[in-house]
């Protein structure tokens, strides 16, 4: 299936965040045109965009490259983590709309009665939407653009070591949103931050794949 121009960074983004294309592998124009079925036009502009992201660099001799990411550039998106969501929270309790007081009201109901099972592969997935929810509901599109970015790379950074007390987790999404409904920020924004700093404990850093190219070959 041909991927449309205007969703080729997203493709080759979700691509690196899954390790489809590992870290240090090289990017050229003409293999992701011809992987996503685009011009290479439109991979030279998504490959600014997500070097600018900091998921792609440019190396001497080598071009374009997956970025290697250092131990200390990834301990700094979970300090970035604990300060940008809480401010998201408090922008959200002042900005929300009924519509997304509802999709998270919604979210949170689902993720109480799945975190009571036994089964719970799908609580990360669950969680996710509830913090790009909260972003959205801040009003704010820098806000919301930094929170998706940080989102994104600490998917492709870190793995989640289990899913620890999901029941209370969820809890305290559901105090979040009940602070956000009454729009009051302040609280919004303290149970973010301990919601946040609680969670930077369950993070492990991936250990990086040596790095292949697109046609296989070692780097």
């Amino acid at each position: 299936m041909r991927i449309p121009a205007h969703s080729v960074c997203t493709a080759i983004r979700d691509d690196i965040v899954s390790g489809v294309l590992p870290r240090g592998s090289r990017l050229t124009e003409e293999v992701l045109a011809r992987r996503y079925g685009v011009s290479r036009v439109p991979v030279r502009e998504a490959l600014r965009t997500l070097q600018a992201e900091g998921f792609v660099t440019t190396r001497r001799h080598a071009g374009a490259c997956v970025a290697e990411p250092t131990a200390q550039e990834a301990a700094d998106l979970l300090e970035m983590r604990t300060l940008l969501e809480p401010l998201g929270a408090a922008r959200a309790a002042s900005r929300r709309t009924d519509s997304h007081l509802k999709v998270l009201r919604g979210l949170v109901r689902l993720g109480q009665e799945r975190a009571r099972r036994p089964e719970t592969a799908d609580l990360s997935a669950l969680g996710g939407w509830f913090h790009e929810t909260l972003a959205q509901a801040s009003g704010s599109p820098g806000l919301i653009t930094l929170l998706l970015q940080l989102k994104h790379k600490i998917a492709w950074m870190y793995v989640v070591e289990g899913q620890q007390r999901p029941v209370e987790v969820w809890a305290e999404r559901g105090a979040i949103v009940d602070a956000v409904a009454r729009r009051d920020a302040e609280r919004a924004r303290a149970l973010t931050a301990l919601h946040a700093e609680r969670a930077v404990s369950a993070y492990r850093m991936r250990i990086p794949q040596r790095a292949v190219n697109m046609t296989g070959g070692r780097i």
